[in-house]
């Protein structure tokens, strides 16, 4: 009897023990069973996915637990993302992180991922075709909105408002932000009283095509052309470039997003007039923490619904050489000696940047 109680005991304690293990599978990977995550971006050309939101979405995980971040970067291919995104199904990815070069084409990613039993966050540009189980970004149509605002406001300030007309050199034509951003920038462009002269959509988000346009369109137009609407930081270089080149005098107002160095410096030096600036260590660090929840069997809070879709949606803000102290510089997104180099010491001190 003894006996026989001794083993009823032992059989109790393994199967409490493996009733205690089965609950905890999900909330952390165990030993060298690392869970993993996978990043995929979509272009190298935009400053910010490999100078932020790689590294700051990579430490945020390593914060959060024993997880290992399978990064690929698509180079603006959407083919090669697909192929990306099925590599790290096979090496075992249990989220992917998905920041799509086309957003009807991810529509593929997400089936195949859903049919693997992978969720999938859509990371700054919204997944079209359903599937997805969350989104982290920003407010796109604010963000145009904001550009358009603060482009009206510098022609109206230079009094150049009802002098000429704008060039509008949006983004990809492949990119669900950029029709947002487009939409939001019309949506305050229709009622200004500005003149629209030739508008363009960049492929792949390439400076050197948005240069080539802004090029024709200054041959076709010439000191007509009193401010350009760009997109993000990366065609406004492309349209500045072109300005440039053909020695237009003064500079029109041009706008930009993202907060590139380079923008900032061509801000406090007069070449750009303004960017947008999205807090991209707090986008960075909310994906990591949903793509960890979905791991761990936990639903992620969601402030609100995007067609549907549980997101966290966050709000960009307007810079112009007024604002970057208290915005990138207050963040720590970019500190004064960053922005101050040699070439900029004595714009920034006219700027009251120091």
């Amino acid at each position: 009897m003894n006996l026989a109680r001794t083993l009823a005991r032992a059989a109790l304690g393994v199967a409490v023990t493996v009733a205690l293990a089965a609950s905890l599978v999900g909330c952390a990977p165990a030993g060298d069973q690392r869970a993993k995550i996978a990043l995929l971006l979509p272009d190298a050309k935009t400053a910010r996915y490999e100078s932020f939101d790689r590294p700051l979405f990579e430490k945020s995980v390593a914060a959060l637990g024993p997880y290992d971040v399978i990064y690929s970067n698509a180079d603006q291919d959407a083919a090669e993302q697909q192929s990306q995104a099925e590599s790290a199904l096979a090496a075992g990815a249990k989220v992917l992180v998905l920041d799509p070069v086309d957003s009807n084409a991810a529509a593929s990613v997400v089936a195949a991922a859903r049919a693997a039993g992978v969720p999938v966050i859509a990371y700054d540009r919204f997944i079209t075709g359903g599937g997805v189980s969350y989104f982290v970004g920003f407010d796109g149509q604010k963000v145009g909105e904001l550009q358009a605002t603060a482009l009206v406001q510098g022609l109206t300030d230079r009094g150049t408002l009802s002098q000429g007309g704008i060039l509008v050199v949006n983004g990809s034509p492949t990119d669900s932000n950029a029709a947002q951003f487009a939409a939001g920038a019309a949506s305050v462009f229709s009622t200004s009283g500005v003149q629209i002269l030739a508008s363009y959509s960049t492929p792949d988000w390439s400076p050197d095509k948005a240069q080539e346009w802004v090029a024709g369109q200054i041959t076709q137009y010439g000191d007509r052309i009193v401010g350009v609407y760009a997109a993000n930081d990366g065609v406004a270089s492309g349209a500045i470039a072109a300005l440039k080149a053909a020695n237009v005098s003064p500079m029109p107002v041009v706008t930009g997003q993202d907060a590139e160095l380079s923008a900032i410096q061509r801000i406090v030096s007069g070449d750009q007039y303004m960017t947008v600036y999205k807090a991209i260590g707090r986008e960075a660090d909310r994906a990591a923490q949903v793509a960890v929840d979905l791991i761990r069997g936990t639903p992620p809070a969601s402030p609100t619904l995007i067609d549907g879709v549980p997101s966290t949606q966050y709000q960009p803000v307007a810079v112009t050489v007024h604002d970057i102290m208290a915005t990138v510089v207050a963040d720590g997104f970019w500190t004064v000696k960053d922005i101050c180099s040699p070439a900029y010491a004595a714009a920034c001190a006219a700027a009251g940047i120091r």
